[in-house]
């Protein structure tokens, strides 16, 4: 069994000296809710996890710079077929590790980020459409939507309800915050978005996903102003979300609401070529 102790110590530290957490939310799940589907090798200040296909690999601060990291890279990289890894914040360190095991740059994770000080846009009027908080009912569709919406990538894409459930069951879930839209005459969920409120502070445009069905119709700016504006009425500073480098389209959308990108909020996937699936933090916009 993984020390979770130990590695939410690591992992705190590494986030407190980078700016950026080491393990995202999905290693964190599997850790808490299926710890049989984790591979790990732990020292007293480093550790490397395998889920799958994923690797996480992170060493305290404090422990930098004596090789612990290629150690644990040594152990834990496969020595062959799919694997991906992440470098939450670009460190020319995991640039160096990746290259010694054949690694290359597959994929670029924006963070953008927009103040809660500037004005927002109003709410457009879509007729024929309800946007309203997340009901108990709603699960199926949600589930539903999220995998039509995301079809073409697997991370987001594979959530079902029991996901969905674990998701539910963190501490900052809150189900005015999971907003959906819904068509007014037959009640048919087609789309949604799911803040999340990470501190008092901070906030973020989670998942956004639109049925493809009802691609077209501006859901896509009414559900993101929507979770903007209840996030502003929670009190944030700042929201945040995660977007593709490459996806154009998101980020001319994101941009004309206020969102910036700064260089070093940049999160690099590393994988053997070729064999890297895709997948997107948010949505389908």
């Amino acid at each position: 069994m993984v020390d979770l102790e130990l590695v939410r110590r690591i992992a705190d530290a590494a986030e407190e000296a980078d700016g950026a957490a080491p393990l995202d939310e999905a290693t964190w799940l599997a850790l808490l809710h299926r710890p049989e589907t984790v591979r790990s090798w732990v020292r007293v200040d480093g550790f490397a996890l395998l889920i799958g296909e994923d690797l996480s690999i992170v060493v305290d601060p404090s422990a930098r710079g004596r090789g612990l990291g290629a150690g644990l890279a040594a152990d834990a990289v496969p020595a062959a077929g799919p694997v991906e890894a992440w470098s939450h914040g670009d460190h020319p360190a995991a640039e160096v590790l990746a290259e010694r095991h054949g690694l290359e740059r597959t994929r670029e994770l924006w963070v953008m980020r927009r103040p809660s000080s500037v004005p927002l846009p109003q709410l457009p009027v879509r007729e024929g459409i309800t946007v309203r908080g997340y009901q108990p009912d709603d699960a199926e569709a949600v589930v539903r939507v999220n995998a039509a919406a995301f079809a073409a990538h697997p991370e987001q894409g594979a959530m079902d309800l029991a996901n969905l459930r674990e998701r539910m069951a963190e501490g900052w879930f809150d189900p005015a915050g999971l907003l959906v839209a819904v068509d007014s005459a037959s009640g048919e969920v087609l789309g949604f978005h799911w803040t999340k409120q990470h501190s008092p502070a901070l906030g973020e445009v989670y998942v956004v996903g639109i049925s493809p069905a009802a691609q077209g119709r501006g859901l896509g700016k009414l559900l993101t102003l929507t979770g903007l504006h209840h996030l502003a009425s929670k009190g944030v500073d700042e929201v945040l979300l995660y977007v593709e480098s490459d996806n154009a389209p998101a980020i001319a959308v994101y941009g004309g609401l206020g969102f910036e990108h700064a260089a070093n909020d940049t999160h690099v996937q590393y994988g053997r070529p070729n064999l890297c699936k895709r997948s997107d933090r948010v949505g389908s916009l």
